[in-house]
């Protein structure tokens, strides 16, 4: 963690030693705090000190921590920690093994906890923590958890301070929203107000560099940590360098490059069709995916030479707008009523019409919108707007064989070959670009995405450059 005083964004960052012992404790005034960066920076021995700094100073059984892992499994190195900092400064501290708790000699209480679900917060409601801690906050794919548990971030005494703190690195099923929160809104140690909390929060970049404790006690940490990811580069500038502008195990990281698939938007050719495609979500998101499909006609030269454009095999296609119906909150829908959104896609039809000079066909729909509750269903309160749509296949293998052919033709763009459909996307359709190198492997199906993340954009363009195949087998059945 950095030890300097930052006068500029009002952070008070000063190491100071607790009395009576050879330990440094993180003083930081913010409510919420990210301590993020790269392997080996101290982050957890940090967290546990911003807890105990409250310990033995005169706020006794009010000052209570619980700190949160994914899984119980995961507490270990946590607990380990623990005992070798709590035990040294806090020689009075008794651990209850069978139920996770440290109870302090004054009376402080330290909770070691697992939250997996939302769900999980059931367990918790209604008590009073006035310090909250979260360790590998990556891990948790959504905000949900991290966002319930601040309502138990209080204290009936009212000179008990209230912390809300993390630690993570880049990369992780949570990258992408722990990223907007935190380290997007601003620079490292600059304090942003966040208007939903009425609080505020910062970002604290950590550095294995200031870990001098680690570094003396093995010298060589730096060389494994370099040998464990020359052959990786995405894994070296997660590890290495704490960049937050890559995701480490993505499902497509190793095939997206923006500097090949995102496209400066040019006059498209008037032979070229231009489809819609949609996915349902209501407290998720919704997303319309507008793609133009390439016929085989290339753009005038003139037009390539301006915009430097590839190539474009038949059947190549380009997301070239969309559609986002989100409140600005990762993975969280605007609820958005059915005519509403039949009122902004046909608005966004004419739009491209006018702007190409190629009309919108109508395309696929996630099938939900076809299920029939109270008498009708969204699909059939869209028609009645005019807003039409066809069915997405969403057969057995379907969703596995969609993100297989999205890999094939991003995979044919970075390689620039030139006769498999290739597929790039405008700059406009800047939430698909957002999303789509966000997207993590499923542990338990290596070939599909993990559900719980921000996959809806992901759903729309899969419907969309499936359905020449939805068409096949349509053909099939009827023969």
């Amino acid at each position: 963690m950095t030890g300097s005083r930052n006068k500029n964004h009002g952070l008070d960052t000063v190491w100071e030693p607790h009395p009576g012992a050879q330990v440094k404790f993180l003083r930081c005034p913010v409510y919420e705090a990210l301590l993020g960066g790269n392997r080996g920076g101290g982050k957890t021995d940090a967290l546990l000190m911003d807890f105990l700094q409250g310990v033995g100073v005169g706020y006794g059984a009010s000052w209570k921590g619980i700190l949160f892992r994914e899984q119980y499994t995961q507490l270990t190195d946590l607990i380990n920690k623990c005992h070798k900092w709590v035990r040294q400064i806090f020689p009075d501290a008794k651990y209850n093994g069978s139920e996770h708790t440290w109870r302090f000699g004054t009376g402080e209480l330290l909770y070691l906890r697992y939250m997996r679900v939302p769900s999980d917060y059931w367990a918790y409601h209604g008590h009073e923590y006035p310090w909250i801690g979260w360790e590998e906050l990556t891990n948790w794919p959504t905000d949900e958890c991290y966002k319930i548990m601040m309502s138990c971030n209080r204290s009936s005494e009212k000179d008990i301070p209230r912390r809300y703190r993390a630690t993570c690195n880049p990369s992780g099923p949570g990258h992408g929203w722990v990223k907007q929160r935190f380290v997007d809104p601003g620079q490292p140690l600059q304090i942003i107000f966040d208007e939903e909390t009425m609080k505020n929060r910062v970002f604290i970049p950590s550095s294995l560099d200031e870990n001098t404790t680690l570094l003396e006690a093995d010298p060589t940490y730096k060389n494994t940590l370099l040998a464990a990811t020359k052959d990786d580069p995405v894994k070296f500038k997660a590890w290495i360098l704490g960049d937050w502008d890559i995701v480490a195990g993505g499902f497509f990281s190793d095939l997206w490059d923006p500097k090949v698939h995102v496209l400066k938007t040019f006059p498209l050719p008037k032979s070229w069709n231009i489809v819609r495609s949609f996915d349902w979500g209501s407290s998720k998101p919704w997303s319309v995916t507008y793609i133009a499909e390439c016929n085989g006609e290339q753009p005038e030269p003139g037009i390539t030479e301006e915009y430097g454009l590839p190539y474009f095999p038949k059947d190549s296609c380009i997301i070239i707008n969309e559609i986002y119906g989100w409140d600005g909150t990762v993975n969280t829908g605007d609820r958005a009523t059915s005519q509403e959104i039949a009122e902004r896609v046909l608005q966004k039809d004419a739009a491209l019409l006018m702007e190409y000079g190629i009309k919108v066909h109508i395309g696929p729909a996630d099938t939900q919108i076809w299920e029939v509750r109270d008498g009708t269903s969204i699909a059939n309160n869209m028609r009645t707007h005019g807003l039409h749509w066809t069915k997405a296949y969403k057969g057995s293998g379907s969703r596995v064989s969609g993100w297989a052919l999205m890999r094939t033709m991003l995979g044919a763009a970075k390689r620039q070959d030139l006769e498999a459909p290739r597929l790039y996307f405008f700059r406009e359709a800047r939430h698909h670009i957002r999303t789509l190198p966000i997207q993590q492997i499923d542990e338990k199906k290596p070939e599909d995405i993990c559900s719980d993340l921000e996959d809806h954009c992901m759903d729309s363009t899969r419907y969309g450059l499936t359905r020449k195949f939805t068409r096949m087998k349509r053909r099939k059945v009827r023969h």
